[in-house]
C-alpha cells in the first residue's frame, strides 16, 4: 500500500480524534450554552437595543461553529455519518438553521432555538435519559392503550350522564375526553369541574373519584416505573459492558503474564542447555588432556 493511499485515512483519523476529544466536546457544549442565552436575549427589546448587533453576531458565530463541527464528523465518518442517529439529529438541527429565514419560510428563524437541544447529543448524561425514553416507548404502548380506553369509557359515560347540564364540558365525546384529561392532570378540578357539577348531581364524585385515582396515581405512574426500568437495564448494561471490558483486559494482562513467563522459562532453559554444552565441552577436553 501507497503512502498516497494512507494519507486520506490518516488525515480522517486525526480529525476522528479531534472532535472525538473531551475538550472539543466541552468546547461545543459551551459554545451551545452560550448561544442559547443570546437567544433568550434577543426576545428582550431593551437588550437588542442594547447589545443587538454584538448578539446577532455571537448567533452567527456559533452557527459557524456548529456548521465546521458538522463538516470535521463528515469528513472523519463520511457515510457513516449517517448512520448515528444523533449525527443526524444533529445535521437537521444545524440545516435548519442554514435555510434563509424569509418570506414563508420566516418562521424558521423562531426554530433556532432548537440549537439548544444539541445538548441532549453532546451531553453523555443526557444522552443516556433520552435513550432511556426511546426503550421505554415499547412498554409505554400497552399503557396508553389502557389509558385510551380509560378515557375513552369515561367519555361516554360522562358526555351521557353530564352533557345536557355541562355541554361546554361533557358536551361532545371530544370535549369530554378534554375535560377528563384536565381532571386527570389535576388542573382546578375540584372547584372548577367537579364542586359545579356535583351542584347539580350530587353523587357525580362517585364516577370522578375513582377516574382520578384510576389515570393520575395508577396509570400515570406506571408510566413513571417503565421509564425508571428502561434506565435501570440501561444503567446495568453499561455496568456490564464496563466488567467485560475489565474482564477482557484482565484476561489481555494474564495472557501477556503468561507469556512473558513462557519466554523467560525458555529463556532459561536454552541457558541452561548452553551451560550443559559448555560443561559436556569442557569435560571432553579435560578426558583429551588426561589421556594424553
Amino acid at each position: 500500500m501507497t503512502v498516497t493511499e494512507t494519507e486520506p485515512g490518516r488525515f480522517r483519523a486525526r480529525i476522528a480524534s479531534l472532535v472525538g476529544a473531551s475538550w472539543f466536546q466541552n468546547f461545543i457544549t459551551a459554545v451551545i450554552l452560550v448561544n442559547a442565552v443570546t437567544l433568550g436575549l434577543e426576545t428582550s427589546a431593551t437588550a437588542m437595543e442594547a447589545a443587538g448587533p454584538l448578539l446577532v453576531a455571537i448567533d452567527r458565530v456559533a452557527l459557524t461553529i456548529f456548521v465546521i463541527e458538522i463538516a470535521l464528523k463528515l469528513v472523519a465518518a463520511r457515510l457513516r455519518f449517517f448512520r448515528d442517529g444523533w449525527n443526524v439529529f444533529d445535521f437537521i438541527i444545524v440545516g435548519i438553521a442554514l435555510v434563509p429565514a424569509a418570506g414563508p419560510l420566516s418562521v424558521l428563524r423562531a426554530l433556532r432555538i432548537l440549537r439548544v437541544l444539541r445538548l441532549l447529543s453532546v451531553v453523555p448524561s443526557l444522552r443516556k435519559v433520552v435513550a432511556a425514553l426511546f426503550g421505554a416507548l415499547p412498554g409505554m404502548g400497552s399503557i396508553i392503550a389502557v389509558l385510551f380506553l380509560v378515557f375513552y369509557v369515561g367519555a361516554v359515560l360522562s358526555t351521557k350522564l353530564f352533557g345536557q347540564s355541562f355541554p361546554d364540558w361533557f358536551g361532545t365525546i371530544g370535549g369530554s375526553m378534554y375535560s377528563l384529561f384536565q381532571i386527570m392532570t389535576l388542573e382546578s378540578w375540584s372547584m372548577g369541574i367537579v364542586r359545579p357539577v356535583m351542584e347539580v348531581y350530587p353523587y357525580a364524585w362517585i364516577f370522578f373519584v375513582p377516574f382520578i385515582v384510576m389515570t393520575s396515581f395508577m396509570v400515570l405512574n406506571l408510566f413513571i416505573a417503565i421509564i425508571v426500568n428502561s434506565m435501570q437495564a440501561l444503567h446495568d448494561e453499561e455496568q456490564n459492558a464496563a466488567q467485560d471490558a475489565r474482564d477482557a483486559r484482565a484476561r489481555d494482562e494474564r495472557a501477556e503474564i503468561e507469556r512473558r513467563a513462557h519466554a523467560e522459562r525458555e529463556a532459561t532453559a536454552a541457558d541452561v542447555r548452553a551451560m550443559r554444552a559448555e560443561i559436556a565441552e569442557i569435560k571432553k577436553l579435560l578426558e583429551e588432556k588426561a589421556a594424553r
